[in-house]
């Protein structure tokens, strides 16, 4: 697991805007039930392929609207782009880099793992997330 610094100051009580980008639904909702049960105040957003999340996070489309992610949760396999390959983009935009990002994946491979890192993912996990996982990455943000 890689914890980076961040440029975020953030207050306790402060809503972090979630975004997750997932494509299997049985871990999509393992982690809004999580996110629902332990940590309300924090918005979720969900999308299914990694195309659509660099949509949203250019508010491309019908994501014009959307708030910036405060915290980017990507499954690793996903259709259309790779969570890899979203982490690529999003590292590599001076506007989006300092977002923190999580590699979400159900492979423990050390392979992965250096890939992730190799792409600066602020966090590697195996899913499923666990609620005292997001409560570590949460804290990180807010301090």
């Amino acid at each position: 697991m890689l914890i980076l610094e961040y440029n975020y100051v953030f207050m306790a009580g402060l809503k972090i805007n979630i975004l997750l980008a997932e494509d299997n639904e049985g871990d999509i909702l393992l982690t809004s039930e999580i996110i629902e049960e332990s940590f309300s105040n924090n918005p979720l957003s969900v999308v299914k392929d990694g195309a659509a999340a660099i949509d949203f996070l250019y508010k491309r489309g019908k994501f014009k609207d959307v708030p910036q992610p405060d915290l980017i949760l990507l499954d690793i396999n996903m259709p259309k782009k790779s969570g890899l390959e979203v982490l690529e983009i999003i590292k590599k935009d001076p506007e989006l880099k300092s977002i923190p990002t999580v590699i979400l994946t159900t492979s423990s491979s050390f392979k992965d793992k250096m890939i992730a890192e190799k792409h600066s993912a602020d966090y590697f996990f195996t899913k499923p997330l666990e609620d005292y996982q997001l409560q570590l990455i949460l804290n990180g943000i807010r301090h």
